[in-house]
């Protein structure tokens, strides 16, 4: 045998691989990447489960599981059209399987609504609640998936996975995506669009109908999505634009307005179609006088190609943005707006690690050459919606920029895109410490705030409403008043929807007795605390602190 025909046997005997297989590329394990995923969604999901079994309702949700519930009921759009349906279609789904009793002859206003459905129905307002926010807790989970395959697409699965896990650790998320509330169904949709549209640089057709859909569910889901439009439509008309390399200029000009007119279309029949869904025929009649708008408002209004009910809506959302509001922050109670209300809330409720790995995300999107064209579909939508929310004059939480957990998640993952050991050093330690952070307050997720300003205990102290005390503790404080202070006399101020006597407490309102008749234990909630006047701030001055409830209720001695 030759030297040639020998050194070929020996490569090809059993153990070896031929030049060919060398090159040839190995294939990847996708089972421990899957498991990964699944053991993160896993967590998330029961901190979301065990938050939404042990909380009363909030103050936005009855109204919209009441709403929910007069879907189902053929009762049409009667209540609550400041926000379009299909959110509420949503949470529909789950109040379905709860098949509460419903009474189709309230006429009351609607602020009564969602009262009248928990407590005054017949129905048990701890399972009616649960069920309408699991479809909530569903749709978060599925968000979560998005962010994880969004990033997967840009840096790998190793950036998909540490988005992944910072989505899933986000604390905002949890809190909100366990309520049956609007503003997280909202800003996921929005990413979904984004994602697809981004997907469409390399498919038009098929991705940018699906990101018109998505685009169509935010907008269907809460007008706060409205300022996102130009951005998407823009982003569209990018991507076809991308896609259409090889044509001629004129050609590649006309497919791209035509991919964001597909969008557009696409999305405003989704925005129809939900009101037809609740009634096919779209009557629509206030329950409340809607307001005269005018000036620029006005023109934009008139200029939205979608029903009555939905403009009416952006009306009563335009006389809401007029309301003197009070606001909170760092311990100053302030009537009006403050522009950086925002930015300062976020700073205080989110992870350190996540605000870091944010920062240097951006960073690498913009830094990077591979990464660079996915810049504009991330941050340039999250930078537009924040603008926007913080000319709002609500300044009521964090609530209102879920869109950031999602959007600049992403973009932190794509850090793991930079080849360098301390790239992968520092994001692990950073994604750990997100994780310590959040599991070290559960279940008190709504109330969290970062080590820096003193964790859940001491968010109280700087912010207020959706950000701490958003009646969750009800229930919380009937048990500890049961299982702490039995008969004792209790003195109740409570900011929320839940009516107290359903869940055992029996209290009276110390703002209507004189002050040196009110013996025994104040109980205030902290939003009330923080913006306490008269003759509740002369009680509270005069009591003594013994004891707190969910980080958001406090209790005093007098």
């Amino acid at each position: 045998m030759m030297a040639s025909e020998q050194q070929t046997v020996l490569d090809t005997a059993p153990g070896t691989r031929t030049r060919d297989e060398e090159q040839r590329p190995r294939p990847t394990r996708r089972w421990p990447v899957a498991l990964l995923v699944v053991v993160l969604l896993a967590q998330m999901a029961a901190a979301m489960v065990t938050t939404a079994v042990q909380q009363t309702p909030t103050i936005d949700e009855p109204v919209y599981v009441a709403t929910a519930a007069g879907y189902l009921h053929g009762q049409g759009i009667r209540y609550n059209p400041e926000h379009p349906p299909l959110g509420k279609l949503v949470i529909a789904a789950g109040v379905a399987i709860a098949d509460p009793h419903v009474d189709t002859s309230y006429r009351g206003p609607q602020i009564g609504l969602g009262p009248h459905l928990l407590y005054e129905s017949g129905n048990d307002p701890w399972r009616l609640m649960f069920w309408g926010r699991l479809p909530v807790i569903v749709l978060t989970l599925l968000f979560g998936l998005v962010v994880f395959a969004f990033a997967r697409e840009l840096a790998g699965r190793a950036a998909g996975l540490a988005a992944l896990a910072l989505y899933a650790f986000s604390p905002d998320v949890i809190a909100h995506g366990s309520l049956a509330t609007l503003d997280v169904p909202t800003a996921g949709f929005l990413l979904t669009s984004v994602w697809l549209s981004w997907r469409a640089r390399v498919r038009p057709r098929p991705y940018l109908a699906l990101a018109g859909l998505a685009l169509g569910a935010a907008l269907a889901t809460k007008m706060s999505a409205l300022p996102a439009v130009p951005v998407l439509l823009g982003l569209a008309a990018v991507s076809v634009w991308s896609a259409c390399r090889g044509a001629e200029t004129r050609r590649r000009l006309l497919r791209a307005l035509a991919g964001a007119a597909v969008v557009a279309v696409t999305a405003t029949a989704v925005v129809w179609a939900s009101y037809l869904v609740v009634d096919p025929r779209l009557r629509w009649t206030s329950q409340d006088p809607v307001p005269v708008v005018h000036g620029l408002r006005g023109i934009l209004v008139d200029l939205l190609p979608f029903p009555q009910a939905y403009a009416d809506g952006m009306r009563l959302q335009f006389h809401f943005e007029n309301y003197p509001w009070e606001g909170f922050l760092f311990g100053r109670m302030y009537t009006g707006h403050l522009w950086y209300y925002l930015p300062a809330a976020l700073l205080v409720k989110t992870p350190l690690g996540l605000l870091a790995l944010w920062a240097v995300g951006a960073v690498v999107l913009v830094a990077v050459r591979r990464l660079r064209p996915a810049a504009p579909y991330l941050l340039v939508p999250a930078g537009v919606l924040l603008a926007s929310a913080m000319t709002g004059s609500r300044d009521f939480g964090t609530r209102y920029a879920l869109f950031l957990p999602m959007f600049l998640t992403v973009a932190a993952g794509c850090v793991l895109a930079v080849r360098r050991r301390w790239a992968t050093v520092v994001t692990g330690a950073l994604v750990l410490f997100v994780a310590v952070s959040s599991l070290l307050a559960f279940p008190y997720y709504l109330p969290y705030s970062n080590e820096a300003f003193g964790g859940p205990s001491r968010t109280h102290l700087r912010l207020h409403d959706s950000n701490v005390d958003w009646g969750q503790d009800l229930g919380r404080l009937a048990d500890r008043l049961r299982e702490r202070y039995p008969d004792e006399r209790i003195w109740l101020v409570y900011k929320g929807s839940g009516v107290p006597s359903a869940y055992g407490i029996e209290a009276s309102d110390p703002r209507t007795a004189p002050v040196d008749e009110v013996r025994g234990l104040l109980v205030v909630s902290d939003s009330s605390v923080a913006k306490a006047k008269g003759r509740l701030a002369e009680l509270i001055d005069s009591s003594r602190p013994v004891d707190e409830v969910g980080h958001s209720i406090t209790i005093y001695r007098r």
